[in-house]
């Protein structure tokens, strides 16, 4: 029964990280519930176990921001701030900075995969507009998405996780890791600017009429001030997963929008597959199978590297999950560290994040290809630096 228990909990993690298994039509959401099913079945874990195993707070916090960026897509806010670049940016090298610093500072305040699903499309089509090769800007806004996400525990799904599981505030956690991301952010122009000459020229030359869309004014002032409010409420040190939610609440109390519309919109497939990995992993832990992972994490370096390594065979909240446990509860750095490593280490492969899927497939919908290799090329050498200034600032 043992050795049936560690092959349900082996496939799984293949499924999860190549996002599939092959012969059958299941995603990381379905694979991570069969997975815990299956755990369940074999006897490892009861119902009541695997329920007391989900991070209940950490799927509040995720629904709420989820919600929110939501309202503020439906409003039109993220249509308006594309104008706003279309409008005044005229030269490539200049388009390129607001892409990535804009992309970067809205996955600090959302999550960086609703930034990239949003902005992908909008991406490909400004391209279109202006006649220039998407790739480069893509890269831009993938890497952005996962660099900018750094700065703060709403920025994405795995540092919700590490703030539920540390207690680090909101304000502590951005005072640390804020600057990391503004110098990556800095770093990662460099390097686009090195790597394709075509987004160098500082000549006014990109000229186009904005695209037509609809501005839902009153959604718009309410959803800008009930994020704020939300803002506030981290800073001064109001629970996350509760503010949130209130957040959401006010959101969803309208005239103006069916509630489908906003609903339709939450990415049910990640709240599922958060529950199912919290399963997964309280069935990893009582196998005693996580033991085994401590050997390699002795040492802060050590730490840096299993978590990189992790983070691209099994993705990285998976291998938040595997990991929180080896780390001391009290020891603030290593879980910044821990946070930093599992996001840098996102845009080491095309697989890396699932922000880089979510850019790619939405090229490839769109008649563009970013491979495999072209992704390699911009992020293996951005993440070796990126990993080592978040290893040298922490530390």
């Amino acid at each position: 029964m043992v050795v049936l228990q560690y092959l349900a909990i082996l496939i799984t993690y293949i499924g999860l990280g190549f996002g599939y298994l092959p012969g059958l039509r299941m995603n990381r959401a379905t694979i991570a519930l069969v997975g815990a099913a299956l755990l369940m079945a074999l006897g490892l874990l009861d119902l009541p176990a695997a329920w007391r195993a989900i991070d209940y707070k950490t799927l509040i916090f995720l629904f709420g921001m989820m919600i929110i960026s939501a309202n503020l897509a439906a409003a039109g806010f993220f249509r308006l701030a594309v104008d706003y670049t279309i409008r005044h940016i005229h030269s490539r090298f200049g388009l390129l900075i607001v892409l990535t610093f804009g992309s970067g500072f809205l996955s600090a305040l959302f999550l960086n995969d609703t930034i990239a699903l949003i902005l992908t499309p909008l991406v490909v089509g400004i391209a279109q507009l202006l006649n220039l090769n998407p790739v480069p800007y893509l890269l831009a806004l993938a890497g952005a998405t996962n660099l900018g996400s750094v700065a703060t525990l709403s920025g994405n799904p795995q540092n919700i996780l590490i703030g539920s599981f540390s207690g680090i505030s909101y304000l502590n956690f951005a005072k640390a890791l804020t600057p990391i991301a503004l110098i990556c952010l800095i770093i990662q122009v460099g390097w686009l600017w090195w790597l394709y000459p075509e987004v160098r020229s500082l000549r006014p030359d990109l000229k186009v009429e904005p695209p037509h869309y609809r501005i839902l004014k009153p959604l718009l002032i309410k959803s800008l001030l009930i994020t704020a409010g939300l803002l506030v409420a981290f800073l001064i040190g109001i629970p996350t997963a509760e503010a949130t939610l209130i957040a959401a609440g006010l959101l969803l109390v309208t005239r103006r929008l069916k509630p489908e519309r906003i609903l339709q919109k939450v990415d049910w497939d990640l709240l599922v597959m958060f529950s199912g990995l919290f399963i997964l992993t309280e069935g990893v832990q009582k196998l005693g199978a996580v033991e085994w992972f401590s050997r390699f994490v002795d040492t802060p370096l050590n730490i840096l590297g299993v978590t990189v390594l992790l983070s691209n065979l099994v993705s990285n909240v998976p291998a938040i999950l595997l990991l929180h446990h080896l780390i001391p509860h009290p020891d603030t750095q290593t879980w910044l560290l821990l946070a930093a490593a599992s996001t840098l280490a996102g845009n080491l492969t095309l697989l890396g994040s699932v922000a880089n899927l979510i850019v790619a497939e939405a090229v490839a919908k769109r008649g563009h290809q970013l491979t495999f290799g072209e992704h390699l090329r911009f992020g293996l050498p951005l993440t070796v630096v990126t990993l080592a200034l978040s290893y040298f600032w922490i530390y």
